[in-house]
């Protein structure tokens, strides 16, 4: 395990222990380095990780601070910033819906009704722009479970559910990362419903792998970074 990985697992272990919580100011660096048995260079590499993932807040002259998320959004973002780098197996996932949620997004099309349309419409224009990143990702695994039933092969929606919870903490770690997110994530998959209302199977199943394509990009650079 690389050493900022360790010291980034070391600071999670933290975390569930309760020594530290949401909005605690962490220890001096020299403090902390010693009591977690790390290099000072290699605990401030792990704090430059976790400031980027906005997990700490580090304020100049002031400290560095757990951010005000909730523990469990904190460790999803901790867990997936170290299996990242150690397993490209998520990065796999994304390439398998890559090749069949546009293929899902065409079938739904095909079969889709005005009101099932509508039903798609409705559940995009239900999450506002200030969205919490609990409800964008609830939203977010609601309509693309929503599109994979409405293309009508039972197995291709367990097979894409399936894929869905395999890539929850990509979805976690991208909301906590990417600039705005949520009218991004809104604004792809009202281009999709707006394909799935026209009719246009080839335009759906183009929206979708743009949209699909879009966040594997973003975690390929990621990945590197």
């Amino acid at each position: 395990m690389a050493v900022t990985d360790e010291a980034i697992l070391k600071i999670k272990n933290m975390i569930i222990d309760g020594h530290l919580r949401p909005g605690d100011r962490l220890p001096p660096e020299k403090e902390l380095s010693e009591s977690l048995g790390l290099s000072r260079s290699s605990l401030r590499e792990a704090v430059k990780a976790l400031e980027i993932i906005r997990v700490l807040d580090v304020r100049r002259g002031d400290g560095t601070f757990v951010t005000s998320l909730e523990p469990g959004l904190l460790l999803e973002a901790m867990s997936f910033v170290v299996d990242l780098h150690e397993d490209a197996s998520v990065l796999e996932l994304f390439a398998v819906r890559r090749i069949l949620e546009p293929a899902a997004a065409a079938m739904a099309t095909v079969r889709a009704t005005d009101a099932d349309a509508e039903r798609l419409r409705a559940m995009v224009t239900a999450v506002s722009a200030e969205a919490s990143l609990d409800d964008l990702v609830e939203h977010d695994v609601a309509f693309h479970h929503g599109i994979a039933e409405l293309a009508g092969n039972g197995y291709l929606t367990s097979l894409l559910d399936s894929l869905s919870g395999g890539t929850m903490r990509a979805r976690v770690w991208r909301g906590l990362t990417q600039e705005n997110v949520v009218e991004r994530t809104l604004a792809e998959h009202a281009a999709i419903v707006g394909a799935l209302a026209s009719g246009d199977a080839e335009l759906a199943r183009a929206r979708a792998a743009v949209h699909i394509a879009g966040v594997e990009d973003w975690l390929r650079r990621a990945a590197r970074g």
